[in-house]
């Protein structure tokens, strides 16, 4: 049979509830209305988990964990919470608390809080000891992001296409890097280029490769990223932004298991497994014709969706610690921690640029960062001038698309025909696009000055 569970709680309503709400799932409980009373059965009886309340009279929550894992350090504890005592919860997270639920709780959440503590539990039969190391790089203790993990480490197993699909910032090329810890090709190349990021023009050079002569300024043949990864792993980051006349060629080659090189006479047999990831709507881009139908069902075997930081809100203090550790050490500083109103604003921020925005906030505190507390003031203002920061994909995509018709021209001192033709446009629609960036090629060609 199974150890119980302890679950300690002041409030007989609230102990009552917990307890038929775990029974009815099948767990062996056992009932306390105090610490004291928790820390003799816990002296009786072979525990699983313990589930407690924050506030209690005489001995509090915090302070029943910290007797608890004086005895056994590897008995997982969940806290209970009113809402305005998170920063104390956040704080006992730090201090080694398996997670919180805030009251009050609905009966999914807190039974998944109790599946994913019985899982690590060495006092449990589901407890499985394993090697994590393939996921080291995601820092997570949600609920939902287990489950993703856990559907990420099955199909690593096969060579199965997998689409993973989040908001911008989420980590897709994190998980994606993963599976291909988690995979046979583990010991082969992980290559990842975002489809956003290069031109129509070169990209097909990029994943295919080219052959010397095949356009002008190709100098010599060129490997293309299918071949770099042979054996291994092709991420292509941002697919649904990649042109339709690439997504003719990548269908074909992922069908036919072949790439013909730009200029090639002959094809190219390959062996990668390709993960996708986009945080477009694909199903919206394929009503709206600019995502092939065929090519979505091809790389969609498994589809893998990454939650937004503002739904795994749990997941925020051990981020930020995981960063403050790192930043700590890049920086040389000593920063010991945050003050709890520092923490609160940071859980309850909105979080639009997901973890890559709280990476950002992190490095900036850190770098201002005077004292050995991260204060609120520090996190606030951070907070205001990174959102201020942040433009919308599309307004970074125009950037990057003028800032390269500007190398181009500058490149060619203003030669249109010549930068049409690297371009690999036709002079009109060239000249169409420089008018939609309102860039004068005249500004660009030679000018000869009196000196």
């Amino acid at each position: 049979m199974a150890n119980p569970i302890l679950i300690v709680d002041d409030d007989a309503d609230i102990l009552k509830l917990l307890e038929m709400r775990l029974t009815a799932s099948g767990y062996p409980v056992i009932a306390a209305s105090s610490a004291q009373q928790a820390l003799t059965l816990f002296g009786m009886h072979p525990i699983a988990l313990v589930i407690s309340d924050l506030r209690m009279p005489e001995m509090d929550g915090f302070a029943l964990f910290e007797a608890i894992h004086r005895l056994d350090s590897t008995i997982p504890f969940i806290l209970l919470t009113a809402h305005g005592s998170i920063p104390e919860a956040v704080h006992a997270t730090q201090k080694g608390v398996f997670s919180f639920l805030t009251k009050p709780f609905e009966s999914k959440a807190l039974l998944e809080q109790v599946a994913q503590a019985l899982r690590v539990s060495p006092h449990h039969p589901n407890h499985q000891q394993e090697n994590d190391t393939w996921r080291a790089s995601i820092i997570s203790g949600s609920q939902q992001m287990q489950s993703l993990l856990a559907q990420a480490k099955l199909v690593a197993e096969s060579d199965a296409s997998v689409l993973i699909q989040g908001e911008s910032g989420t980590g897709k090329e994190l998980l994606a890097q993963s599976i291909h810890h988690a995979s046979p090709r583990c010991e082969r190349p992980f290559v990842a280029i975002n489809c956003a990021a290069i031109p129509e023009a070169l990209l097909e050079s990029e994943l295919f490769g080219h052959k010397k002569g095949a356009f002008t300024g190709a100098t010599r043949d060129h490997q293309g990223l299918f071949q770099t990864a042979d054996g291994g792993t092709l991420f292509l980051d941002e697919i649904g932004d990649m042109p339709m006349s690439i997504q003719a060629k990548l269908l074909r080659a992922l069908q036919e298991r072949m790439i013909r090189p730009v200029g090639a006479s002959t094809q190219a047999p390959i062996n990668v497994r390709v993960i996708c990831a986009t945080h477009k709507n694909l199903i919206l881009e394929m009503q709206e014709h600019r995502f092939r139908e065929d090519l979505y069902y091809r790389i969609n075997v498994v589809s893998l969706e990454i939650p937004p930081l503002a739904k795994r809100r749990e997941d925020i203090p051990l981020l930020a610690n995981h960063f403050l550790a790192v930043l700590n050490k890049k920086y040389h500083k000593n920063i010991n921690g945050f003050a709890p109103d520092a923490f609160e604003l940071l859980i309850s921020a909105p979080w639009p640029g997901n973890v890559r925005q709280l990476q950002n906030i992190m490095e900036q505190v850190v770098v201002l960062s005077t004292t050995p507390i991260i204060t609120s003031g520090l996190v606030e203002r951070a907070l205001q001038d990174n959102i201020s920061s942040i433009i919308t994909f599309d307004a970074a995509r125009k950037n990057f698309e003028q800032q390269y018709l500007i190398n181009l021209l500058k490149a060619t001192q203003g030669n249109v025909t010549q930068a049409a033709r690297i371009a690999d446009r036709n002079r009109t629609e060239f000249y169409k696009i420089l008018d939609r960036h309102h860039i004068n090629p005249a500004l660009f060609k030679t000018q000869v000055t009196d000196e």
